[in-house]
């Protein structure tokens, strides 16, 4: 008994209604003499899109198909297994769930060929069927970098992407972003802005409405950079999407809403903080990308010299007091405060943290995030901590006086308490502390010290060269002694996007309370005088840090001068450029 005839492409194309009986049998005509297959001759000459090509294909042989369009492509995956072996076995992998690997080939019924992936890849392999023209293209594309995100933008005018695999992911508390390939252009538009963003190290992206459009932004080594510009008219679309993975009303668009989701990407949870605020032009939204990855919390890391480094680890081992870490949003305030907790967790202490809100979760750690919608503030939070036995308190900010004397209390009463500020340098915090009304004698016996940050951008290795400054710039830097003397700065190039830098690295002034400083906040001294008193037993300022970054290569003068000057009576200060969003 013989099996149901096989049907032919052509016959499938009738039936689907991509082409009349008459245009088929034209085409039979006339296609043996180009040389070609059946399916590349229609699509040749344009009776057939390539789409609906290798959708026939794809219900032809049982299998699932797509059309290649970028944001369905892992780069990370076609690196894993290489530029060779996917032309030699016509295929190139999308995206990895878990075990399962969903590669796209030229034959994807190629046993020996789904045998090599699985061998190379240590996955299990579902194959979708695409055309091997489209999978050549791309292996050309990614293999030279080339992966151009306004094309893609460009595609999803021209139509719709695929649907490769379609899944429900709104109801899940944890998103998965390789799951997420949809048949929605709006989807993988928000998928592939997520994807570059953290994949090239952003903590922030801006979706912006303008009069031509959108505007998407990302944030990279503080710096805003444009990501991608989508076709008009797709704005509102664009916010609905975002607002619904972060499980906000998408009918509400009048007043401001947060937001917060943990998505899969790149074999990792991440967390994403999303704010929405409602603009002339529509709905601005920032989407704050908190990735534990780019968490450094062992405090060798973070760029401390050996001698600041062993002031601030003296600050922290002593039984209690306060100690405080100030600087402009987005100099990596928490993270040094993370890290400082990180060498005081124990099981044998109990540590606890009240913040706004909690950005990573820690081990051994009891951390709090302060809701002012049911009256959990700083303050109360801190009062509640006190029964609680604790040893050690973190307080994300303070920002009142109420808070500020809890604070001090606890600091005085046995228990250690680390704080962040804003203020522009480590002296300044005292008068800050006095101006939100504690008394000197008593901020004088609480205070361990004052660590006081800034983040300057890195180098990037791929355009370093050699420079030498303009005079002016030394004299700024206060070391004209080192004219002649080369410095090193990138010039630009296609890893660091032309800003000849990659990377940030911080740079600490740290006022530890010797006898002298005590006695000087005892007596409410000016913040002059205090730091004045300070250098004198050998501290170091912001400027003077950041310089000695610059001589040993790691950034240029230019960058120090940004990030921080010098007002009229020596105290430092810097202009914040993050916006907050």
């Amino acid at each position: 008994m013989t099996g149901p005839r096989p049907v032919r492409l052509g016959e499938a194309l009738v039936e689907h209604g991509a082409l009349t009986s008459e245009e088929l049998n034209r085409a039979l005509a006339s296609h043996r003499a180009s040389g070609k297959m059946l399916g590349e001759y229609l699509v040749d000459q344009g009776v057939i899109t390539a789409t609906t090509l290798v959708q026939a294909l794809a219900r032809r042989l049982g299998l699932p198909g797509c059309h290649l369009r970028h944001g369905l492509i892992d780069p990370a995956l076609f690196k894993q297994i290489g530029e060779d072996e996917l032309k030699r076995l016509e295929a190139i992998p999308m995206f990895r769930v878990r075990d399962t690997m969903t590669v796209a080939m030229a034959e994807p019924q190629s046993l020996p060929a789904i045998d090599r992936l699985r061998q190379l890849t240590n996955c299990r392999i579902r194959p979708v069927l695409a055309l091997s023209e489209n999978i050549h293209e791309f292996i050309k594309k990614y293999a030279a970098g080339n992966v151009d995100v306004d094309e893609f933008l460009t595609s999803l005018a021209e139509s719709d992407v695929e649907v490769v695999e379609r899944e429900s992911v709104d109801d899940q508390s944890t998103t998965n972003l390789d799951h997420m390939i949809d048949g929605s252009p709006i989807v993988n538009l928000v998928n592939v802005a997520m994807l570059t963003a953290i994949r090239d190290g952003a903590s922030d992206i801006h979706v912006e409405p303008s009069k031509t459009g959108t505007r998407i932004r990302y944030r990279i080594d503080g710096k805003l950079r444009d990501l991608m510009k989508p076709p008009t008219g797709m704005h509102s679309a664009i916010s609905s999407r975002i607002k619904v993975i972060g499980k906000m009303d998408i009918a509400e668009k009048r007043l401001p809403q947060e937001g917060r989701v943990r998505i899969m990407a790149e074999g990792r949870e991440i967390d994403l903080r999303i704010s929405s605020i409602p603009t002339l032009l529509g709905e601005k939204l920032v989407l704050r990308i908190l990735d534990k990855n780019n968490l450094r919390v062992e405090m060798e890391e973070l760029g401390f010299r050996d001698e600041a480094l062993n002031a601030f680890q003296r600050m922290l081992l002593q039984p209690h007091g306060l100690v405080l870490v100030t600087g402009p949003t987005g100099s990596g305030k928490t993270t040094t405060l993370y890290s400082a907790l990180d060498l005081l967790r124990s099981p044998d202490r109990n540590i606890v943290t009240v913040e706004d809100p909690v950005e990573y979760q820690l081990d051994l750690i009891n951390q709090i995030s302060v809701s002012e919608s049911v009256g959990l503030t700083f303050a109360r939070a801190l009062r509640s901590i006190l029964r609680q036995d604790p040893d050690v308190i973190m307080v994300g900010e303070i920002r009142d006086e109420e808070t500020a004397r809890v604070a001090v209390q606890a600091a005085l009463t046995g228990h250690l308490v680390l704080a962040t500020l804003h203020t522009n340098d480590a002296p300044g915090a005292v008068a800050r502390m006095l101006d939100m009304g504690i008394e000197p004698y008593l901020l004088s016996s609480a205070l361990n010290g004052v660590v006081a940050q800034r983040l300057v951008r890195t180098i990037c290795g791929g355009c370093e060269t050699k420079y030498f400054p303009e005079q002016n710039v030394l004299v700024d830097a206060e070391i004209p002694e080192l004219s002649g003397h080369s410095f090193h700065k990138g010039v630009g190039c296609k890893q660091c996007h032309n800003s000849g830098y990659r990377g940030r690295k911080g740079i600490y002034e740290v006022m530890e309370v010797t006898t002298e400083v005590r006695k000087l906040i005892h007596s409410a001294a000016p913040t002059h005088v205090i730091r004045e008193g300070w250098q004198r037993a050998g501290g170091r300022t912001l400027r003077q840090e950041g310089v000695q970054v610059a001589i040993e290569g790691h950034t240029n003068l230019e960058e120090v001068l940004r990030v921080t000057h010098v007002d009229d009576d020596g105290a430092e200060d810097v202009a914040v450029e993050r916006s907050v969003a």
